[in-house]
């Protein structure tokens, strides 16, 4: 089965993703794959059209390769999941027919939301009772808080790079210092050993 892989870049945490489709030629798969924080809300939204004969299925894993959301022969409908921990994560569907059979490439319509715009705050608004002003609030509440989470993301990925960088210039410079003084060494063993040599053959004092 060929594989092919549908690189996408989604918001870890308040952008809203735009809809994406694609053609599924019979018994392909493609893939959408993403870096996500841990504890990050994904739902996605999907319709395929349908042929007779031909079916998709759909699987959502991680890099490990467990299974977050799975369903066979789909058409439309939706799927939700959360993130465990930080990871590399991909949203697959799979194309399958008899191989005997001629089949038709499918059209695959995709819509990703990840983190606060894949909550559902009208449900959440109803369920609290929450009024209009009230909701707004929370909506607010809740992208403040991603967006401090964001920063403190960058902030500790600054200071991994900076570490880094300091590392590997500390090992440059022990490098740097070791080479120098094997060529010094070098050096000295040379000139002593050549010394040795013309006054062996008397060709210096």
């Amino acid at each position: 089965m060929e594989v092919q892989y549908l690189t996408i870049l989604l918001s870890v945490l308040w952008c809203s993703c735009d809809a994406i489709m694609w053609s599924l030629a019979p018994n392909t798969q493609k893939c959408l794959k993403e870096e996500l924080q841990a504890n990050v809300l994904v739902a996605g939204e999907y319709e395929i059209t349908e042929l007779t004969g031909q079916r998709v299925d759909y699987i959502v894993r991680d890099s490990k390769g467990h299974i977050l959301a799975q369903k066979d022969n789909i058409n439309k409908g939706k799927f939700t999941f959360v993130t465990e921990t930080y990871d590399t994560f991909e949203v697959c569907f799979i194309s399958k027919m008899p191989p005997e059979r001629r089949g038709v490439a499918q059209d695959v319509h995709l819509d990703i939301k990840v983190g606060i715009e894949a909550k559902n705050y009208e449900g959440i608004g109803e369920a609290a009772k929450l009024k209009p002003m009230e909701l707004e609030l929370k909506r607010l509440e809740d992208l403040s808080e991603a967006i401090v989470q964001d920063f403190t993301l960058m902030r500790k990925r600054e200071e991994e790079m900076r570490d880094t960088n300091e590392s590997t210039n500390n090992r440059v410079l022990f490098f740097s210092v070791f080479s120098m003084v094997c060529l010094l060494g070098l050096a000295t063993w040379q000139v002593l050993y050549l010394r040795r040599y013309f006054k062996a053959k008397k060709l210096i004092e």
